[in-house]
C-alpha cells in the first residue's frame, strides 16, 4: 500500500488527507498543535466556545463531497445552520445594508441608495457568474503547474477584464459608493485588497448567491472535528502536539518526516499544509532546494495580518446578526494604510462575528460571544511590539464598539481576550504573521502562486492558502482536490 503524510490539519491538510484515504493511500496527518484546525482553532474561556476563525462557510457542496467520496453523509457529522442576511453592513452615516441573496430585498435597499444601480447590480450578476464558471468551476480544482497551462486560460482572463481590480469592476457596474464598498470588500476574506485584487475574485459574490452563507452548529471548529471523525473512520492516522522538524530527503526525492518528539515515518509522498515559507526555509533543511525557495517567496507580496478581539458578555443581542461589517469613515485611504503604508490608523473597519444568534450553545446561558476583527498591517510593515500594542488596540476596538452598536458593552463583560499578528507567527509558524499567506494579486495567482507539486522534488507537495488557487474555506479546499488528484495519479504510476 502507498503511503503518504500530510503537514498540518488546517482545512486544506484535512481535506487532501480525506481524499487521500478514501483513495486508499495509508495517510498520517501531522499537526503540531494540541487540537487540529489550524486558522480554524477554538478556544473553551469561562463557559465560552470561541472560533479563531475562519466563520464564513460558503460552497458546503465542495466539503459534502469528501464525505461522498466514501459514500457517506457529512450531515451525519456535522450540521450546517443557513446564515440570512449574510453580513449586514453598516457605514459611519448610519446607512445599513442586508447583504442577502434575497433579490426583491436587494433590489429595494439597492433602490433606496441608487435607483439606477438596481440595472447595474444585474450586469455585475451576470458579470460575476462568468468569472466564477471561468475562475472557480474550471480553473479552482486544477493544478497550473507550467506556464502553458496558464496561457490556456489567458483568453479567458482576458474576456473578464483580469487585469482590473476588483473595485474598479464593480464601479463600472454601480455608482453608489455604499454599493461599491458592498460589492468588493469580499476580497479582505482571503486577504486582497479590493483595489488592486483582480476582478476575477468577483467570483466570490456569485459563491455566496448559489450555496448561500452557513454556520457549524458548535462552531467552526465542529465542521473541523467532523473532517476529523470522517479521517479517522477511513483508517487515517492523526498525530497531535508533534511539530515537525524536517522533512526528509534523499537526493531530490522526499523521504519522510521527523518530528520534534524524535517521531520518524517513511512516506512515498509528504504535502504541506504549513505555511509556506515556514516548509521551505525551516523544515526543508537537508535539500539546497528549501533555501532558494523561501529566498524566492520571501522577495513576495504577502497579506496582512489580523487583530481580533473575543469577548464575551452578559444578554441577548437579537438585532445584531451572524456577521457585520462595520465600514470605517475611510475605504480606500484605510487599506493603503494597511496594504501599503504599514500604519496602525486610528480608524479601523471591524468584521463583527456573533454565533450565538445563530447557534445560542456557544455561550453560558442568558450571555453571547463575539469577536471582532480588524485586518492590519504584517509584521514586515508594521514591526511592533504587539505584547504593549495589542491590549490598548483592543480597548479601542471594544470603546469603539459600546460607542457605536453595543452599549453598555463594559458593564456586560464577562471574559476577553485577543489575537494579534504575533500569535498568527508563533501559533502557525506564518511569514510576518500574515493571516492568508501570498497576497492573491493576479502576478501571484495559478501560475505564479507556489505549485501544488514542487518544480525540483517529484513526491513534494502543496495544499492550502499558500498555494493554487488560495486563501478561504472554498479556496484550500479546492487545493486539496487539485493537489490529491496530482499525488493519486503520480503514486499510482510509480
Amino acid at each position: 500500500m502507498k503511503t503518504a503524510a500530510v503537514i498540518g490539519a488546517g482545512f486544506g491538510g484535512l481535506a487532501l488527507a480525506i481524499r487521500l484515504q478514501s483513495a486508499g493511500i495509508a495517510t498520517v496527518l501531522v499537526e503540531a498543535r494540541d487540537k487540529p484546525g489550524g486558522r480554524a482553532y477554538a478556544w473553551e474561556r469561562d463557559g465560552f466556545t470561541f472560533d479563531a476563525g475562519p466563520t464564513v462557510i460558503t460552497d458546503p457542496n465542495c466539503l459534502a463531497e469528501l464525505w461522498r467520496l466514501s459514500g457517506r453523509d457529512m450531515a451525519e457529522d456535522v450540521e450546517l445552520l443557513p446564515v440570512n442576511p449574510f453580513y449586514r453592513l453598516n457605514w459611519p452615516d448610519g446607512t445599513s445594508f442586508d447583504y442577502t441573496n434575497d433579490d426583491a430585498a436587494l433590489n429595494r435597499q439597492i433602490a433606496a441608495l441608487n435607483p439606477e444601480d438596481v440595472s447595474g447590480y444585474r450586469r455585475f450578476l451576470d458579470y460575476a457568474a462568468g468569472v466564477y464558471r471561468e475562475g472557480y468551476e474550471k480553473l479552482g480544482h486544477v493544478a497550473f503547474l507550467d506556464f502553458a497551462s496558464m496561457m490556456k486560460a489567458g483568453p479567458d482572463l482576458l474576456k473578464y477584464q483580469a487585469w482590473r481590480s476588483v473595485y474598479s469592476m464593480v464601479s463600472s457596474f454601480v455608482k453608489d459608493p455604499h454599493l461599491r464598498q458592498a460589492l468588493s470588500f469580499h476580497t479582505l476574506l482571503v486577504g486582497g485588497n479590493p483595489m488592486t485584487t483582480s476582478a476575477i475574485y468577483a467570483l466570490i459574490h456569485k459563491l455566496e448567491r448559489d450555496g448561500g452563507v452557513w454556520f457549524p452548529k458548535g462552531g467552526t471548529h465542529a465542521l473541523v472535528r467532523a473532517m476529523v471523525a470522517q479521517f479517522e473512520r477511513l483508517g487515517g492516522v492523526v498525530r497531535l502536539d508533534d511539530a515537525v522538524a524536517s522533512i526528509d530527503t534523499l537526493g531530490d526525492h522526499v523521504t519522510g518526516l521527523t518530528t520534534k518528539s524524535g517521531w520518524h515515518g517513511s512516506f512515498d509522498a509528504v504535502a504541506s499544509n504549513a505555511d509556506i515559507v515556514h516548509s521551505y526555509r525551516d523544515l526543508l533543511t537537508s535539500s539546497h532546494r528549501g533555501e532558494r525557495a523561501a529566498r524566492a517567496l520571501e522577495r513576495k507580496r504577502f497579506s496582512p495580518s489580523l487583530f481580533v478581539v473575543h469577548f464575551g458578555i452578559r444578554g441577548a443581542f437579537p438585532g445584531i446578526p451572524h456577521h457585520s461589517i462595520l465600514f470605517g469613515p475611510r475605504y480606500e485611504g484605510l487599506l493603503k494604510d494597511i496594504y501599503d503604508h504599514g500604519v496602525l490608523a486610528r480608524d479601523f473597519s471591524l468584521y463583527l462575528h456573533h454565533p450565538t444568534v445563530t447557534d445560542p450553545a456557544l455561550a453560558p446561558e442568558g450571555c453571547s460571544s463575539f469577536y471582532a476583527l480588524a485586518p492590519v498591517p504584517h509584521l514586515g510593515k508594521l514591526p511592533v511590539d504587539w505584547d504593549q500594542v495589542g491590549p490598548i488596540y483592543a480597548d479601542r476596538i471594544l470603546d469603539y464598539l459600546e460607542a457605536r452598536l453595543i452599549p453598555g458593552l463594559r458593564e456586560r463583560l464577562v471574559t476577553s481576550f485577543h489575537y494579534t499578528p504575533m500569535d498568527f507567527a508563533g501559533d502557525l509558524n506564518a511569514h510576518l504573521g500574515s493571516a492568508f499567506s501570498l497576497e492573491p494579486l493576479l502576478t501571484q495567482s495559478a501560475f505564479f502562486r507556489v505549485h501544488n507539486r514542487d518544480d525540483r522534488i517529484p513526491n513534494l507537495y502543496f495544499v492550502g492558502a499558500g498555494t493554487h488557487p488560495g486563501a478561504g474555506i472554498p479556496g484550500v479546499v479546492g487545493s486539496a482536490k487539485a493537489t490529491a488528484a496530482l499525488m493519486l495519479d503520480d503514486l499510482r504510476r510509480s
